[in-house]
């Protein structure tokens, strides 16, 4: 018998999102909204709602992940999104965040390295009517430059230290959030552009899956 997932998506916004700080009601609303389930594969619908990372694709690099909706609603919420804001969404994956961020900003593009995932998110996303997103194939770190610059950065995953280019594309007055350091060690900042100059703040810690290509290379040592 196949699942409820309207019921399951109240649920999940319930009892893993509001029970964690979360109180936008605009990002509430698009959570209750967003059909979580068609973002991973047909054999893993049942376990969409799970309070759990989920694997969706695994490529030479390492594998991806469908963040879990307590830590990815926090890390929304702390960009502060408006109607107006145009958004780069790094590591879209299949297209879940786009999908939330696209009824929270005026505009999205999601970037994605991993051609079969861009071309899932795509088709998804146009499934869904969610028309003010753009799907964009390419290098995570080095963000989208041709549609820069944006008032809100969302990295999908976390990494060792957020990369100059990413920083670079924010607009004047632009967020970005991330979670820099993996497993226990993770800690949610917020960057924002003021004068020129951006500058982070701790804001939470968080636990979630790397997302590949952001791992800190190491120095040669004699």
């Amino acid at each position: 018998m196949s699942a409820d997932f309207s019921e399951l998506r109240v649920k999940m916004v319930d009892g893993q999102v509001r029970t964690t700080d979360v109180t936008s009601a605009p990002l509430l609303d698009a959570m209750l909204v967003v059909p979580r389930e068609v973002f991973v594969g047909a054999a893993q619908r049942d376990l969409a709602y799970i309070d759990e990372d989920i694997r969706i694709a695994a490529d030479a690099d390492g594998a991806r992940y469908l963040m879990e909706a307590s830590p990815l609603a926090k890390l929304i919420q702390l960009a502060e999104i408006n109607p107006t804001d145009s958004a780069l969404d790094v590591g879209c994956g299949t297209g879940y965040a786009s999908a939330i961020l696209s009824r929270l900003a005026g505009s999205v593009v999601a970037l994605e390295s991993d051609s079969a995932l861009a071309e899932t998110a795509r088709s998804t996303l146009s499934s869904l009517g969610c028309g003010n997103v753009t799907v964009v194939q390419g290098a995570l770190p080095q963000g989208y430059a041709a549609n820069a610059p944006y008032d809100v950065i969302f990295i999908g995953g976390s990494v060792a230290e957020v990369p100059a280019p990413l920083l670079d594309q924010l607009a004047e007055g632009g967020r970005l959030v991330a979670v820099e350091g993996q497993g226990n060690s993770g800690v949610a900042r917020l960057f924002f552009k003021a004068g020129g100059v951006v500058t982070g703040r701790r804001a939470f810690n968080a636990a979630i899956k790397p997302l590949p290509g952001f791992e800190r290379i190491r120095a040669f040592e004699f």
